[in-house]
């Protein structure tokens, strides 16, 4: 990890764009990170959860449902997350659906922060498919799948899909808390909690570069989206990618707190 004052670190971060946006300057050093060198592990969200409770990687971007299950080993970063309005998780299903009993409910991830906010509003139900993000609005369509939870891009092109819109889990948090959806956060393990500021300092740069370089990290982006077109990747950037994730301020950090405690309430954690 160390090499006399060179300090090397896993960074695991999402192919999305807002992740990909955030870390370019970074990984690419765009930017001075010296003493760090970070060594990048770009994989699926869920993916990253599940690496998560191995405490594979140094520093991890989890879904908040994630680090609330794993705060003992995982210090929460202030900054690069996701949360926000508006941007929640959507419940969708296609046209012929009636009811949601013994439907059949894709879900993105067993330890997503969307399959969380779906329990707190559902409760807990045995009806569950867990599959990548990725297979839900193609699974539906095909009828593998009465419907889903749908993140990251899918909110912008589910109709594409012949879905409908059953719920906005994030507008239904909204209502209930007044406070931003916390959905994905980085974290670093709690024994190297030495760099958490240096990291955090970095991350800032990082998307300041971004902001004021922005076709520097086109080609890096695309190559991770996932074939969305530049119309998606730019509005997956404006929504995702705010001022909590320079800063998550006492608002955010109170909506953490207080999905912790209704998760509690409920069982969840």
């Amino acid at each position: 990890m160390t090499n006399d004052t060179e300090i090397y670190l896993d960074l695991a971060f999402s192919p999305c764009p807002n992740d990909t946006f955030i870390f370019h300057a970074l990984v690419a050093r765009r930017i001075d990170t010296m003493p760090f060198y970070f060594n990048p592990f770009i994989e699926d969200v869920e993916e990253l959860n599940r690496r998560a409770f191995g405490g594979i990687h140094h520093i991890t971007k989890l879904s908040f449902y994630a680090y609330l299950l794993l705060k003992d080993r995982y210090e929460l970063l202030d900054a690069g997350a996701a949360m926000g309005f508006g941007c929640g998780p959507l419940l969708v299903a296609g046209e012929s659906l009636k009811s949601l009993k013994n439907a059949r409910i894709a879900v993105p991830g067993q330890y997503t922060t969307a399959y969380l906010l779906f329990q707190l509003w559902h409760g807990k139900t045995e009806n569950v498919i867990f599959t990548r993000f990725d297979n839900i609005l193609p699974g539906i369509a095909s009828g593998e799948y009465d419907c889903g939870i749908i993140i990251h891009e899918g909110r912008f092109v589910y109709p594409d899909y012949n879905c409908v819109k059953v719920i906005d889990l994030g507008e239904w948090w909204e209502t209930q808390t007044g406070l931003p959806i916390p959905l994905g956060c980085i974290t670093i393990k709690s024994h190297m909690v030495e760099y958490k500021i240096s990291v955090e300092n970095l991350i800032r740069n990082s998307i300041d570069y971004a902001r004021r370089h922005p076709s520097d990290s086109q080609g890096f982006i695309r190559s991770h989206a996932q074939e969305m077109d530049d119309k998606v990747i730019s509005e997956h950037i404006s929504l995702y990618v705010n001022e909590y994730s320079m800063f998550l301020d006492e608002q955010g950090k109170k909506a953490v707190s207080v999905l912790e405690e209704m998760a509690r309430k409920q069982g969840l954690l």
